[in-house]
């Protein structure tokens, strides 16, 4: 058992370096979540990642400072540095957490996509504006982000070339929302969400 003994190549060039990428994955994936979760204001769920997040860093750190004459260290530690904001941003797409205002400006009339859009049980507020060209309609909706895509599809069916844009919304109160199970939460973080809001 040899090869598992602190001093020996094994841990410091493989088994050391290992660990602090995959610590620093852990902590900066959950850092990233929490300052998304920040973002949308769920002030409930933000201190206890920040708890866990610090304990893996401080791990990590604390490891470097043992080693400081491997540089295999350091290279793991930014690499996992990089690798956890990936992953981070990549869980909160899949988590797709919290409401989006999409604008979209149409060129002419589309009665039928106003009509889809609403069979869809997708809230609309419809203006009258003038654009560059001359008279537009502007769609606003504020919806879930798990309903951007059947939003995008529906839009796209019946007016590939319109201009819309997308952005998050902090907070949204009353209006017409659909109702859209958490299917791909897991259900302790569905209630830790509820919770949040």
């Amino acid at each position: 058992m040899d090869f598992l003994l602190s001093d020996s190549w094994f841990f410091t060039w493989v088994l050391l370096p290992g660990l602090i990428f995959i610590a620093r994955i852990l902590d900066q994936s959950i850092g990233t979540l929490r300052l998304i979760f920040i973002s949308k204001g769920m002030k409930r769920i933000a201190p206890f990642l920040g708890f866990f997040e610090v304990i893996i860093w401080l791990l990590a750190v604390g490891q470097i400072m043992q080693h400081l004459d491997n540089w295999l260290c350091y290279v793991a530690y930014g690499a996992g540095f990089a690798m956890g904001n990936f992953i981070g941003i990549t869980l909160e797409e899949k988590l797709s957490i919290g409401t989006s205002i999409i604008r979209v400006i149409l060129s002419s009339e589309s009665p039928e996509l106003i009509g889809a859009l609403k069979s869809h049980n997708f809230g609309l507020t419809i203006l009258d504006a003038e654009g560059a060209k001359g008279p537009v309609k502007i769609l606003f909706s504020i919806i879930r982000r798990k309903e951007i895509p059947l939003f995008l599809k529906t839009l796209h069916d019946f007016h590939p070339t319109a201009f819309y844009t997308i952005e998050d919304v902090k907070e949204a109160k009353e209006g017409v929302f659909k109702n859209v199970g958490q299917k791909s939460l897991t259900k302790g973080m569905a209630s830790m969400l509820k919770k949040a809001k």
